[in-house]
């Protein structure tokens, strides 16, 4: 049985790292794209924004219609697959700097819908008291997912094109084999989502709390993630050092990827040591890496990954946790009205910083717009300390806040 159930999890979590890539595969050849086609700024933040308002787009679709209920999982999560990874390679084919290319990144984000929330659907199954263990795991095979691209970029640098082609291909490949995955038992029932329920949920104030925290990460989260690429691609080139391009890509994937062990060890802790404690101490370290790490550009070549590597581990360690919070904090038959608020509202205001950053970016440089950012995790941590001091947050964790 144990064996099984590893076996299956992994699949699941590999199958789910496949498919994720595809959500950053055209951002991760940005500065190829900008460099080629002289795509704007408005543009090139599209290619990110707009995969994120699909999924929003989608989760509440699926919600609202219980799709993951109507559908057997696998299947879904295939289906999803392969229609994300065909729009993702259609962009081969339209113009590049038209709005074709952003309604298929539109399509893939609603894809994405299909993909994440299902694979942690499938994954429940296994579930045997270690539910926190294996969100963790599947929000880390989301991050690793998200850096794959910036490896696929090296792993085929002859054109941008070929990353495209391999972030669609890995997708392939999973629909396939998650086809073949044994379940741990017959998927419950996804909570849906309830219009109605949505003013009581806002007037519970230690459940608007923790809403307020993920809101403070998401406003730095994505932006993050999308954006540092072309910073470390500006850094290598104004060190005039040899395949800017490839070095970027190098160092974007160990600092996006590595925030997969934080989501591991932001799981474990929060199980052991609190909830709150966890996601504050993330949000203080990302927010004080976002704030200074502009400003080292032009320090020495170490201590600027070094920086933005920490920057990776803390700005992902705490995502997990406000959903948890969530969970814990609402009624039980609120819970899916509750989430689909919550990751609906976080990943909107996600759109609006990564629309900020090069625009401010351009006026002050690096330094102000990654700066900007650190607002979201100060404001996260004063929800959460707030939150900390209320009687409910004994709900968290068994009784560690």
């Amino acid at each position: 049985m144990r064996r099984s159930k590893s076996f299956a999890v992994s699949i699941i979590t590999v199958c789910q790292l496949m498919a994720l890539a595809l959500w950053f595969s055209a951002t991760a050849v940005l500065p190829q794209l900008r460099s080629e086609f002289n795509i704007g700024a408005v543009q090139s933040s599209l290619f990110t924004s707009s995969v994120l308002l699909g999924f929003v787009l989608g989760t509440v679709t699926s919600a609202v219609f219980g799709l993951a209920d109507r559908i057997e999982p696998r299947r879904f999560w295939a289906v999803s697959a392969i229609i994300a990874a065909t729009a993702n390679i259609l962009i081969l084919f339209v113009p590049i700097d038209g709005v074709m290319v952003i309604l298929l990144r539109l399509i893939t984000g609603v894809c994405m819908a299909g993909i994440y929330p299902v694979g942690m659907k499938m994954v429940a199954t296994w579930s045997r008291g270690d539910t926190g263990f294996l969100v963790g795991l599947l929000v880390g095979a989301l991050t690793m997912g998200s850096a794959l691209p910036h490896l696929f970029s090296v792993a085929v640098p002859l054109d941008w094109r070929l990353v495209i082609v391999a972030a669609s291909a890995s997708a392939y490949i999973a629909a396939i084999a998650v086809l073949f995955v044994h379940l741990g038992g017959t998927p419950g029932r996804s909570p849906r989502f309830d219009p109605r329920m949505v003013g009581k949920i806002w007037a519970n104030k230690p459940l608007r709390h923790a809403c307020y925290g993920y809101f403070g990460h998401m406003w730095e989260l994505y932006a993050m993630w999308g954006w540092i690429g072309l910073f470390l691609y500006g850094a290598f080139s104004d060190r005039m050092v040899d395949n800017p391009g490839v070095w970027s890509a190098l160092s974007t994937f160990a600092i996006v990827g590595v925030g997969a062990f934080g989501s591991l060890a932001g799981g474990y802790y929060a199980d052991r040591i609190g909830r709150t404690t966890v996601t504050i101490a993330a949000m203080v370290v990302s927010g004080a890496c976002a704030l200074v790490v502009g400003a080292f550009a032009d320090a020495p070549f170490a201590l600027l990954i070094v920086i933005c590597i920490i920057w990776g581990i803390s700005v992902i360690a705490d995502s997990a946790q406000f959903s948890s919070c969530v969970i814990e904090l609402a009624d039980p038959h609120q819970v899916g009205t509750a989430l689909t608020l919550q990751n609906a509202i976080g990943f909107l205001i996600a759109l609006v910083s990564i629309h900020l950053v090069p625009v401010i970016a351009d006026w002050a440089g690096w330094w102000g717009a990654f700066a900007m950012l650190s607002i979201g995790p100060v404001l996260g941590t004063v929800a959460m300390v707030r939150l900390r001091m209320m009687p409910a947050a004994s709900l968290l964790a068994g009784g560690r806040k």
